[in-house]
């Protein structure tokens, strides 16, 4: 039977006795435990959370700014100066700021440049940059790439958590391999003790032969030195499963013997995976999220270089304030009072400039290059990996075609023992025969399983089916 949640973390956790039946569990509820409750995937939550951060450091560029500068000086019972400047700053899109000043100055020896009315003076203004810094500026840079950086962050948490489960879902693989080959030891450990235990009383009652019985237990001894070997690996896939089973408060959990893995896999994995039904013919890899990544990436470096390029311009920087003694009063703000001034300065030979610059489209240019051979590493990994998965298929059949062959030898080898036309070293042989046609049918079935889970790495579908 399926188990649900709480039943299945009842088990793992130990606060159950152990029990004579088994609870399966598939591996849609193992994945969906893996992505709900495994660091590493909260971990890549992470991601998310510091391109937030990120963006919110770049919009605190563009935060109005409040400045007081207060400065005094009293020196043997004279008042020097006593000097107040109160600014209010509104940083905008693009390069101009807006402004506000209060102004306060008094003192003996006060500049004659900073002798203002005895109630202060009020300014209004505006400080723009012509050329560099006005279509183009570092805090206008910082905030687009955040987005983006935000935007690329979603796209490479995907990446990560997709690598997570499919890790999760080899190990998987694994465990139901070695629990395949576990019972395949178990079912023939069973015949090869009904076998001793019936010549045992044929060489007793004297229709066989002692040497009969020797290679019986010889025989029986194999399958249980096999079985052991089988049931070790077991133990240890199981423990490598455990690695990817946690609580909700990161408490690591330790699978128990009652949980084993779903045999009927194969009947719904590629509806676990979401790739039953999937076109790879007209797969849009264009939507995948490496590419995305790549894409958002490729954007930040365009609005780096642009910045570059801007920054080869002169920078001229102009301010202009309408002066007041009244700012309660509108029409006292005019063009006859006021305060402005003009910063011109460019570098004559712009080497840095223009090795930012230069640096900056490398920077583009070899991001593109990543682009073309991602895409087209990618294409050539789903054209192969669906080669491989037919090939699989074809595989499958054979096997299961061998080892139904085998199995029919082995009866008739067994019903022509029992009459006396054949010997214990022919069914020996067939039955070993049988065992390595049945452990190879179960290799195949892993080698499928395990390239259905790199498709579904490779195509890094956003969304899977877990129950």
């Amino acid at each position: 039977m399926r188990i649900t949640f709480l039943y299945i973390l009842l088990f793992l956790s130990g606060l159950l006795s152990a029990q004579d039946s088994t609870s399966v569990m598939s591996l849609s509820e193992y994945l969906g435990y893996v992505k709900s409750f495994h660091p590493i995937v909260k971990q890549a939550n992470l991601v998310i959370n510091e391109s937030e951060a990120k963006l919110l450091k770049a919009r605190g560029a563009f935060d109005p700014k409040l400045e007081v500068d207060y400065d005094r000086k009293k020196f043997k019972n004279s008042d020097y100066f006593d000097k107040l400047n109160a600014t209010f700053k509104i940083p905008t899109w693009y390069g101009v700021e807006l402004k506000g000043n209060f102004e306060e100055n008094t003192g003996d020896f006060l500049n004659p440049e900073a002798n203002i009315p005895i109630e202060g003076l009020y300014s209004a203004g505006v400080s723009v940059s012509l050329a560099r810094g006005f279509l183009a500026n570092e805090r206008m840079a910082m905030l687009k790439q955040a987005k983006l950086y935000v935007k690329q962050a979603k796209a490479d948490r995907q990446l990560y958590v997709n690598n997570i489960l499919y890790d999760a879902t080899v190990t998987y693989f694994n465990w139901l391999r070695t629990y395949n080959e576990k019972r395949v030891y178990e079912d023939f450990l069973t015949n090869a003790q009904m076998r001793f235990d019936g010549i045992k009383k044929s060489y007793e009652v004297g229709d066989k032969p002692a040497i009969d019985t020797l290679e019986a237990r010889i025989a029986l001894n194999n399958r249980k030195l096999n079985l052991e070997k089988s049931r070790i690996k077991y133990v240890k896939s199981s423990l490598e499963l455990s690695n990817f089973l946690w609580l909700n408060d990161n408490t690591p959990i330790e699978i128990k013997d009652v949980v084993i893995p779903d045999v009927d896999t194969l009947e719904n994995i590629d509806l676990t995976l979401n790739t039953s039904g999937l076109d790879i013919a007209s797969f849009d890899l264009q939507n995948h999220p490496k590419l995305q990544s790549l894409d958002y990436k490729f954007e930040s470096l365009t609005v780096e270089k642009r910045l570059k390029l801007n920054n080869l311009l002169p920078r001229v920087d102009l301010q202009y304030n309408f002066l007041s003694q009244t700012p309660e009063i509108a029409r006292s703000f005019s063009t006859s009072a006021y305060k402005s001034g003009l910063n011109i300065s460019f570098p004559l030979f712009l080497r840095k400039e223009r090795g930012d610059l230069k640096l900056a489209k490398l920077k583009l240019q070899d991001t593109r290059f990543e682009i073309q051979s991602t895409r087209v590493t990618l294409k050539n990994k789903i054209d192969a990996i669906t080669q491989e998965l037919d090939s699989y298929v074809l595989q499958n059949d054979y096997t299961k075609t061998i080892v139904e062959d085998y199995t029919t030898m082995l009866s008739a080898e067994e019903r022509k023992f029992f009459l006396g036309e054949s010997s214990l070293f022919l069914v020996n042989s067939r039955e070993s025969k049988l065992i390595d046609a049945k452990l190879k049918a179960i290799d195949i079935e892993n080698s499928f399983f395990k390239t259905k889970a790199r498709l579904f790495n490779v195509l890094a579908i956003p969304d899977f089916n877990i129950n």
